[in-house]
């Protein structure tokens, strides 16, 4: 397994038509980040294990991952937290290229972006790049429940939990016949749809594997288990996770990608994961 630039950023990049040799020496970010001294990364808010705020400190693996390559750049980084809005489209223009009507002010790099071809191809004031994590779904039950590996169906009259308006939400009121829907009880993250089992007040959650591992891990509250298989009729078979830089700031978003790269090589990216007790998964894209 190698961790090098891989050919197919530059068919990423070419697809979208936007990769241009007179634009990469035209645009010299990197060296305003250095002459400046500050990193400013778009993190989003509430979205632990990822980028949280706790006692006025903002923590998760996206943030120490931002913190590690300033480091490497011998700045200082400026951690923005922002709100999802209703699309990435909507969190890229608003946290990479433009700006936020409202007064937010656009960072240098937005962390936790999907790393897709068909995606990227679209947003063409960004780049997508530096994949470092492939993120999936699964399940966790109490240690009450005698089968954690059954058909969702069985788990009809359980309480069920996960996080309002995600897939996983979708995935129990609407597979099955929505048969599932009268029981699934709805929290503002995954995290804390996992927890909820913890403290007793849920008997299975739908949530994302960093969620589960995390949750599992950190959270306060008894004994909880994590489901082994696959989930029955989830669509979604995972993705990759990315970084997004402003289509200009080509030179500050390879040299992010080559420290993260660096950092998977080494273990030290493991080292970030497993702190948050989460298991780093190289991203797919990664893989060769």
């Amino acid at each position: 397994m190698t961790y090098g630039r891989r050919a197919f950023l530059g068919g990423l990049a070419a697809s979208a038509g936007s990769l241009a040799l007179p634009r990469m020496t035209q645009a010299a970010p990197l060296a305003n980040v250095k002459e400046l001294g500050v990193l400013r990364v778009g993190l989003y808010s509430g979205n632990r294990p990822w980028s949280y705020e706790e006692g006025g400190k903002v923590l998760g693996i996206d943030a120490d991952i931002a913190r590690a390559v300033a480091d490497s750049f011998g700045v200082k980084t400026d951690l923005a937290l922002f709100p999802a809005d209703e699309e990435v489209s909507d969190d890229l223009r608003n946290v990479v290229w433009r700006g936020g009507l409202l007064g937010f002010r656009k960072c240098d790099v937005m962390f936790h972006v999907p790393f897709d071809r068909d995606f990227a191809a679209k947003e063409d004031q960004v780049v997508i790049l530096a994949p470092y994590y492939r993120e999936s779904f699964g399940a966790a039950c109490s240690s009450g429940l005698p089968e954690c590996e059954g058909t969702p169906t069985e788990f009809r009259g359980r309480r069920l939990a996960a996080e309002l308006d995600s897939i996983p939400d979708f995935y129990l009121i609407g597979s099955f016949g929505g048969i599932l829907r009268p029981d699934v009880t709805h929290y503002t993250t995954g995290f804390e749809a996992v927890a909820a089992i913890k403290d007793g007040r849920a008997d299975l959650a739908v949530a994302t594997d960093a969620q589960i591992e995390s949750a599992l891990a950190k959270a306060p509250g008894g004994d909880a288990k994590r489901r082994k298989g696959p989930l029955p009729a989830m669509l979604s078979p995972g993705w990759d996770v990315g970084i997004a830089v402003d289509e200009k700031s080509r030179s500050l978003g390879f040299a992010i990608e080559e420290e993260m790269d660096a950092m998977m090589a080494s273990g030290r990216m493991a080292e970030i994961f497993s702190a948050h007790g989460v298991t780093w998964r190289p991203a797919n894209a990664v893989q060769v």
